[in-house]
């Protein structure tokens, strides 16, 4: 009798798979991923090209005329309406580097002096048009878009985008800016 039952096979029972603790541990481990994943935002600002064949005449009303920012290596210009000055503002010091880099808190705050005096008079301005030279560097151009459109304001103890001039066009600068005034 100790021969057979030597010789008989065993039948194993079929092993019962416990995921339960791999379920656990994708509960709490996908969440976390998700938190910890960097989102990226692009935004696509809207560009509008100036008239080509667009007239100033004298007579035109303060809405329809133009504010526009001449953008060099040097400088940035205001000039509203089209052709008289507001303001210049040089290049400034960027700390530690001791670099020059264009002063965009200036041409905010000229801006939204600009702004509130156009409101002032009950008049709704919103576009810009950025002068620019052919030099001025891809950032720059970015950077003075995003200037320009709006501005952090505090409203409510929290701090909220508030309009400037959403609507920016892009012409190139006159040839007589561009040569230093030489023509």
């Amino acid at each position: 009798m100790l021969g057979r039952r030597g010789r008989h096979k065993h039948t194993k029972a079929d092993a019962e798979l416990d995921i339960t603790s791999f379920m656990n541990l994708m509960i709490v481990l996908v969440p976390v991923l998700l938190m910890m994943m960097v989102f990226s935002r692009i935004t696509v600002v809207e560009l509008q090209l100036p008239g080509l064949s667009e007239a100033i005449a004298n007579n035109e009303p303060v809405e329809n005329q133009k504010l526009e920012v001449l953008v060099t290596n040097t400088q940035l210009e205001v000039y509203f309406p089209q052709g008289y000055l507001v303001k210049e503002i040089p290049m400034i010091t960027s700390g530690e580097e001791e670099r020059y880099v264009h002063d965009y808190a200036s041409l905010q705050t000229t801006l939204k002096q600009v702004k509130q005096t156009l409101l002032a008079k009950e008049i709704e301005k919103d576009d810009l048009i950025l002068l620019l030279d052919d030099d001025v560097p891809y950032q720059t151009i970015v950077t003075l878009i995003d200037t320009v459109r709006a501005y952090p304001e505090v409203v409510a103890a929290s701090v909220v985008p508030a309009e400037l001039f959403p609507n920016v066009s892009m012409a190139d600068a006159p040839l007589r800016r561009q040569t230093g005034g030489s023509q």
